[in-house]
């Protein structure tokens, strides 16, 4: 793999593999310079398709990674396969050589495995995303006691660059007041510094997922690591993708 990706430390189990992209090791010029992996953001459709080729033959996986067509919402999609035509913004799977992978430029991908090696999961957890409970429907979906659940959070936008108007917090704060610790009063009336991190980890502990890894990364101030939409609008995005061999 490519030296500035970043492999998950967590004790997953053997045979469990998963791998956070970077924003270096493609062919894309410009703003989407240079491993940008999404189809979606205006990128040259054949840069798009020699990243994405790369990146398999670096992988190794038996399969072609399963991209999904993420809206900010709850749907979970089962890999079993087959194609995935509906939306959906997480992906479950027990299969072997079937990626599950999310693409981000900010938001957070949570990835997923049980215990015992036997399935894995990866949600797409931008505020709405969170908000709306992907990850509650994540760890449903992967139909494995709570407890016996690993986590791992890749490259998301971080606390001291995420500033969040006060309906945004509020969304939080009415589902669990325990939120209000994820916010720190912003630059002006009205702002707040959000924690995407922190939500994210107080909705799993809630679930009953307590075993949490990852984190610490901030796509908006590591620019020559990572893509950012907040901090460049138009941009590429990384992919997080884990797997079973």
């Amino acid at each position: 793999m490519h030296a500035e990706w970043i492999t998950p430390d967590w004790p997953a189990p053997t045979g469990v593999r998963a791998v956070s992209t970077t924003r270096t090791g493609g062919v894309s010029v410009g703003v989407y310079a240079s491993l940008n992996l999404g189809q979606h953001v205006g990128d040259a459709v054949a840069a798009v398709a020699e990243n994405r080729r790369r990146l398999s033959a670096a992988l190794k996986i038996g399969k072609e990674p399963c991209w999904l067509r993420q809206v900010h919402g709850t749907r979970v999609a089962y890999l079993e396969g087959t194609p995935v035509d509906e939306p959906a913004d997480a992906a479950v799977t027990g299969a072997r050589d079937e990626a599950c992978v999310i693409m981000t430029a900010d938001c957070l991908p949570v990835l997923f495995c049980d215990a015992e090696g036997t399935r894995v999961a990866a949600a797409h957890a931008g505020w709405r995303g969170l908000a709306a409970g992907v990850l509650e429907a994540t760890v449903k979906a992967m139909d494995t006691e709570p407890g016996k659940m690993l986590a791992w959070f890749g490259p998301a936008i971080g606390p001291s660059a995420y500033e969040v108007g006060d309906e945004l917090r509020q969304t939080f704060i009415t589902h669990d007041a325990a939120a209000a610790s994820a916010f720190k009063p912003g630059r002006s009336t009205g702002k707040w510094w959000c924690d995407l991190y922190m939500l994210a980890r107080q909705r799993l502990a809630a679930a009953g997922v307590t075993r949490i890894y990852g984190g610490g990364f901030c796509t908006f101030t590591e620019r020559e690591l990572f893509f950012s939409f907040r901090r460049g609008g138009e941009c590429g995005r990384m992919a997080t993708l884990i797997w079973l061999e």
